[in-house]
Protein backbone atom coordinates (compact mmCIF):
# COMPACT_ATOMS: atom_id res chain seq x y z
CA UNK A 1 0.00 0.00 0.00
CA UNK A 2 1.48 3.46 -0.88
CA UNK A 3 2.14 5.63 2.11
CA UNK A 4 2.33 8.75 0.84
CA UNK A 5 3.99 10.85 -2.07
CA UNK A 6 7.42 9.88 -1.74
CA UNK A 7 6.38 6.14 -1.52
CA UNK A 8 4.27 6.70 -4.60
CA UNK A 9 7.40 8.25 -6.61
CA UNK A 10 9.67 5.46 -5.34
CA UNK A 11 7.46 3.01 -6.54
CA UNK A 12 6.52 4.94 -10.61
CA UNK A 13 10.78 5.36 -9.93
CA UNK A 14 10.85 1.41 -9.40
CA UNK A 15 8.23 0.55 -12.19
CA UNK A 16 10.56 2.71 -14.83
CA UNK A 17 13.45 0.94 -14.17
CA UNK A 18 12.09 -2.20 -14.37
CA UNK A 19 9.92 -1.89 -17.18
CA UNK A 20 13.81 -0.32 -18.98
CA UNK A 21 15.42 -3.80 -18.11
CA UNK A 22 12.86 -6.12 -19.73
CA UNK A 23 12.82 -4.35 -22.77
CA UNK A 24 17.07 -3.95 -22.54
CA UNK A 25 16.85 -7.98 -21.50
CA UNK A 26 14.09 -9.76 -23.54
CA UNK A 27 12.66 -7.23 -25.75
CA UNK A 28 9.43 -6.76 -24.86
CA UNK A 29 8.09 -3.53 -24.33
CA UNK A 30 5.61 -2.67 -21.96
CA UNK A 31 6.40 1.16 -20.98
CA UNK A 32 3.34 2.59 -23.02
CA UNK A 33 0.75 0.30 -21.03
CA UNK A 34 -1.65 2.22 -18.58
CA UNK A 35 -0.06 2.66 -15.13
CA UNK A 36 -2.55 1.10 -13.04
CA UNK A 37 -3.31 -2.21 -14.60
CA UNK A 38 0.30 -2.41 -14.99
CA UNK A 39 0.84 -1.42 -11.59
CA UNK A 40 -1.72 -4.22 -10.09
CA UNK A 41 0.33 -6.97 -12.10
CA UNK A 42 3.49 -6.09 -11.39
CA UNK A 43 2.66 -6.52 -7.69
CA UNK A 44 1.09 -9.57 -8.54
CA UNK A 45 3.94 -11.15 -9.61
CA UNK A 46 6.37 -9.69 -6.95
CA UNK A 47 4.24 -11.58 -4.14
CA UNK A 48 4.14 -14.07 -6.42
CA UNK A 49 7.63 -14.85 -6.29
CA UNK A 50 7.43 -14.00 -2.46
CA UNK A 51 9.21 -10.33 -3.15
CA UNK A 52 8.29 -7.25 -1.00
CA UNK A 53 9.28 -4.83 -3.67
CA UNK A 54 9.20 -4.33 -7.21
CA UNK A 55 13.37 -3.27 -6.85
CA UNK A 56 13.07 -7.43 -5.93
CA UNK A 57 11.38 -8.25 -9.04
CA UNK A 58 13.84 -6.53 -11.25
CA UNK A 59 16.77 -8.01 -9.82
CA UNK A 60 14.66 -11.68 -10.10
CA UNK A 61 13.54 -10.89 -13.96
CA UNK A 62 16.67 -9.95 -15.01
CA UNK A 63 19.08 -13.17 -13.65
CA UNK A 64 16.11 -15.68 -14.17
CA UNK A 65 14.36 -16.39 -17.49
CA UNK A 66 11.67 -18.13 -15.76
CA UNK A 67 10.55 -15.78 -13.64
CA UNK A 68 10.14 -13.44 -16.91
CA UNK A 69 7.73 -16.03 -18.34
CA UNK A 70 5.40 -16.21 -15.59
CA UNK A 71 5.31 -12.12 -15.41
CA UNK A 72 4.56 -12.25 -18.84
CA UNK A 73 1.58 -14.57 -18.62
CA UNK A 74 0.23 -12.03 -15.47
CA UNK A 75 0.67 -8.91 -17.94
CA UNK A 76 -0.67 -10.72 -21.18
CA UNK A 77 -4.54 -10.07 -21.36
CA UNK A 78 -6.00 -13.84 -21.11
CA UNK A 79 -9.62 -13.25 -19.96
CA UNK A 80 -11.65 -14.82 -22.97
CA UNK A 81 -14.31 -17.27 -23.70
CA UNK A 82 -15.78 -18.80 -26.88
CA UNK A 83 -18.26 -16.47 -28.43
CA UNK A 84 -17.70 -13.92 -25.97
CA UNK A 85 -20.40 -10.69 -26.64
CA UNK A 86 -23.01 -13.04 -28.42
CA UNK A 87 -24.42 -9.99 -30.24
CA UNK A 88 -20.84 -8.65 -31.80
CA UNK A 89 -20.32 -12.16 -33.37
CA UNK A 90 -24.10 -12.70 -34.52
CA UNK A 91 -22.96 -8.95 -36.31
CA UNK A 92 -20.11 -10.63 -37.64
CA UNK A 93 -22.50 -12.49 -39.04
CA UNK A 94 -25.05 -10.14 -40.34
CA UNK A 95 -23.06 -7.21 -41.38
CA UNK A 96 -19.39 -8.26 -41.67
CA UNK A 97 -19.20 -11.65 -43.23
CA UNK A 98 -21.41 -10.52 -46.45
CA UNK A 99 -18.65 -7.77 -47.29
CA UNK A 100 -16.38 -10.41 -46.71
CA UNK A 101 -18.06 -12.78 -49.34
CA UNK A 102 -17.02 -10.57 -52.25
CA UNK A 103 -13.36 -11.33 -51.64
CA UNK A 104 -11.72 -14.45 -53.91
CA UNK A 105 -9.89 -15.16 -50.89
CA UNK A 106 -9.70 -13.77 -46.99
CA UNK A 107 -7.06 -12.49 -44.53
CA UNK A 108 -8.07 -11.95 -41.05
CA UNK A 109 -6.06 -11.06 -38.14
CA UNK A 110 -7.09 -11.49 -34.47
CA UNK A 111 -4.58 -9.70 -32.98
CA UNK A 112 -4.23 -10.62 -29.37
CA UNK A 113 -5.53 -14.13 -29.52
CA UNK A 114 -5.13 -15.16 -26.13
CA UNK A 115 -5.80 -19.12 -25.63
CA UNK A 116 -7.35 -19.13 -28.70
CA UNK A 117 -11.56 -19.13 -27.98
CA UNK A 118 -11.92 -16.31 -30.13
CA UNK A 119 -10.28 -18.04 -32.74
CA UNK A 120 -12.39 -21.08 -33.02
CA UNK A 121 -15.44 -19.11 -32.55
CA UNK A 122 -14.46 -17.19 -35.95
CA UNK A 123 -13.43 -20.13 -37.40
CA UNK A 124 -17.11 -21.70 -36.63
CA UNK A 125 -18.90 -18.90 -37.97
CA UNK A 126 -17.03 -18.81 -40.88
CA UNK A 127 -17.80 -22.89 -41.35
CA UNK A 128 -21.06 -22.35 -41.31
CA UNK A 129 -21.12 -19.23 -43.63
CA UNK A 130 -19.55 -21.42 -46.15
CA UNK A 131 -16.10 -19.04 -45.99
CA UNK A 132 -13.76 -20.85 -44.05
CA UNK A 133 -12.10 -23.06 -47.30
CA UNK A 134 -11.06 -19.49 -48.55
CA UNK A 135 -10.35 -17.50 -45.63
CA UNK A 136 -6.32 -17.84 -43.76
CA UNK A 137 -6.41 -16.42 -40.07
CA UNK A 138 -3.44 -15.06 -38.49
CA UNK A 139 -3.60 -15.47 -34.59
CA UNK A 140 -1.29 -13.13 -33.33
CA UNK A 141 0.09 -13.14 -29.09
CA UNK A 142 3.12 -12.03 -27.35
CA UNK A 143 2.61 -14.35 -24.86
CA UNK A 144 3.93 -18.19 -26.26
CA UNK A 145 2.33 -19.94 -23.56
CA UNK A 146 -1.14 -19.22 -25.02
CA UNK A 147 -0.17 -19.55 -28.13
CA UNK A 148 0.79 -23.30 -27.39
CA UNK A 149 -2.72 -23.88 -25.80
CA UNK A 150 -4.75 -21.90 -28.98
CA UNK A 151 -2.90 -24.14 -31.47
CA UNK A 152 -3.91 -27.16 -29.33
CA UNK A 153 -7.44 -26.85 -29.59
CA UNK A 154 -7.95 -28.03 -26.30
CA UNK A 155 -10.52 -26.59 -24.25
CA UNK A 156 -11.85 -27.68 -20.59
CA UNK A 157 -15.26 -29.38 -20.93
CA UNK A 158 -17.00 -27.63 -17.81
CA UNK A 159 -17.29 -24.62 -20.07
CA UNK A 160 -18.85 -25.72 -22.81
CA UNK A 161 -22.39 -25.60 -21.38
CA UNK A 162 -21.84 -21.43 -21.56
CA UNK A 163 -19.64 -21.44 -24.90
CA UNK A 164 -23.13 -23.29 -26.36
CA UNK A 165 -25.25 -21.10 -24.63
CA UNK A 166 -23.03 -18.07 -26.25
CA UNK A 167 -23.40 -19.91 -29.49
CA UNK A 168 -26.93 -20.29 -29.84
CA UNK A 169 -26.99 -16.44 -29.02
CA UNK A 170 -24.70 -15.61 -31.92
CA UNK A 171 -26.41 -16.76 -34.50
CA UNK A 172 -24.83 -20.93 -34.68
CA UNK A 173 -27.08 -23.06 -36.45
CA UNK A 174 -25.35 -26.39 -35.57
CA UNK A 175 -24.87 -28.73 -32.73
CA UNK A 176 -22.16 -26.63 -30.81
CA UNK A 177 -21.13 -30.28 -29.82
CA UNK A 178 -20.36 -31.75 -33.11
CA UNK A 179 -17.57 -29.26 -33.51
CA UNK A 180 -15.56 -30.99 -30.58
CA UNK A 181 -14.67 -34.21 -29.21
CA UNK A 182 -14.52 -35.58 -25.33
CA UNK A 183 -11.63 -37.07 -24.08
CA UNK A 184 -11.79 -36.62 -19.65
CA UNK A 185 -12.44 -33.33 -18.41
CA UNK A 186 -11.06 -31.66 -21.77
CA UNK A 187 -12.16 -30.91 -25.11
CA UNK A 188 -10.36 -30.78 -28.45
CA UNK A 189 -11.91 -28.89 -31.28
CA UNK A 190 -12.42 -30.46 -34.88
CA UNK A 191 -8.48 -29.62 -36.39
CA UNK A 192 -10.52 -29.07 -39.55
CA UNK A 193 -11.36 -25.74 -37.96
CA UNK A 194 -7.69 -25.31 -37.21
CA UNK A 195 -6.33 -25.77 -40.58
CA UNK A 196 -6.33 -22.50 -42.55
CA UNK A 197 -4.99 -20.65 -38.97
CA UNK A 198 -1.61 -19.85 -38.79
CA UNK A 199 -0.41 -19.55 -35.08
CA UNK A 200 2.49 -16.98 -34.52
CA UNK A 201 4.11 -14.60 -31.53
CA UNK A 202 3.54 -11.13 -32.02
CA UNK A 203 4.35 -7.93 -30.17
CA UNK A 204 1.70 -5.11 -31.25
CA UNK A 205 4.60 -2.87 -29.30
CA UNK A 206 7.82 -3.52 -30.97
CA UNK A 207 6.69 -5.60 -34.38
CA UNK A 208 5.58 -4.20 -37.60
CA UNK A 209 2.75 -5.28 -39.77
CA UNK A 210 3.32 -8.76 -42.20
CA UNK A 211 0.63 -8.14 -44.44
CA UNK A 212 -2.61 -6.99 -45.71
CA UNK A 213 -5.78 -8.15 -43.91
CA UNK A 214 -9.72 -7.37 -44.78
CA UNK A 215 -10.88 -7.85 -41.20
CA UNK A 216 -8.57 -7.25 -38.35
CA UNK A 217 -10.33 -7.76 -34.86
CA UNK A 218 -8.30 -7.09 -31.47
CA UNK A 219 -10.75 -6.93 -28.61
CA UNK A 220 -10.26 -5.73 -25.54
CA UNK A 221 -6.65 -5.26 -25.53
CA UNK A 222 -6.29 -1.45 -25.87
CA UNK A 223 -7.90 -0.87 -23.16
CA UNK A 224 -4.59 -1.94 -21.33
CA UNK A 225 -2.82 0.45 -23.42
CA UNK A 226 -1.70 4.06 -22.60
CA UNK A 227 -2.90 7.20 -25.14
CA UNK A 228 0.62 7.10 -27.02
CA UNK A 229 0.47 3.24 -27.31
CA UNK A 230 -3.46 2.93 -28.55
CA UNK A 231 -2.25 5.34 -31.34
CA UNK A 232 0.59 3.37 -32.69
CA UNK A 233 -1.37 -0.01 -32.35
CA UNK A 234 -3.80 1.93 -34.45
CA UNK A 235 -1.72 2.94 -36.71
CA UNK A 236 -0.45 -0.35 -37.02
CA UNK A 237 -3.51 -1.73 -38.01
CA UNK A 238 -3.89 0.81 -41.10
CA UNK A 239 -0.71 -0.10 -42.48
CA UNK A 240 -2.13 -3.51 -42.23
CA UNK A 241 -5.89 -3.23 -43.70
CA UNK A 242 -6.79 -3.34 -47.28
CA UNK A 243 -8.92 -0.71 -48.86
CA UNK A 244 -11.96 -0.52 -47.00
CA UNK A 245 -10.82 -3.23 -44.63
CA UNK A 246 -13.13 -4.14 -41.45
CA UNK A 247 -11.55 -3.36 -38.19
CA UNK A 248 -13.45 -4.64 -34.95
CA UNK A 249 -12.76 -3.38 -31.15
CA UNK A 250 -14.18 -4.39 -27.60
CA UNK A 251 -17.15 -2.77 -26.41
CA UNK A 252 -15.12 -0.77 -23.44
CA UNK A 253 -12.29 0.32 -26.52
CA UNK A 254 -13.16 3.43 -29.33
CA UNK A 255 -11.28 5.31 -31.69
CA UNK A 256 -13.29 8.14 -31.13
CA UNK A 257 -10.69 10.18 -29.76
CA UNK A 258 -8.27 9.21 -31.75
CA UNK A 259 -6.03 11.02 -34.67
CA UNK A 260 -7.27 7.57 -36.88
CA UNK A 261 -10.79 8.16 -36.07
CA UNK A 262 -11.32 9.65 -39.90
CA UNK A 263 -9.96 6.93 -40.90
CA UNK A 264 -12.94 4.80 -40.38
CA UNK A 265 -16.77 5.11 -40.71
CA UNK A 266 -19.15 2.90 -38.17
CA UNK A 267 -20.27 -0.30 -39.35
CA UNK A 268 -22.06 -1.72 -36.42
CA UNK A 269 -21.08 1.43 -33.97
CA UNK A 270 -22.64 -0.08 -31.35
CA UNK A 271 -20.42 -3.51 -31.29
CA UNK A 272 -17.19 -1.16 -32.00
CA UNK A 273 -17.20 -2.29 -35.63
CA UNK A 274 -15.38 0.50 -37.95
CA UNK A 275 -14.90 0.03 -42.03
CA UNK A 276 -12.06 2.06 -43.44
CA UNK A 277 -12.94 5.11 -45.63
CA UNK A 278 -10.40 4.34 -48.50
Amino acid sequence: MIADGHDEARERIEIDLLLEAIQRRYGYDFRGYALASLRRRLWHRAYGEGLQTLSGLQERVLHDPTCMDRLLRDLSINVTEMFRDPSFHRALREHVFPLLRTYPFIRVWNAGCSTGEEIYSLAIALHEEGLLARTRIYATDIDEAALGRARSGTFALDRMQRYTENYLRAGGSNAFSSYYTVSGDAVRFDPALGAGIVFAQHNLVTDGSFNEFQLIMCRNVLIYFGPKLQEEVLGLFGLSMTRRGILALGRKESIRHSTHADEYEPLVEHEKIFRRRS
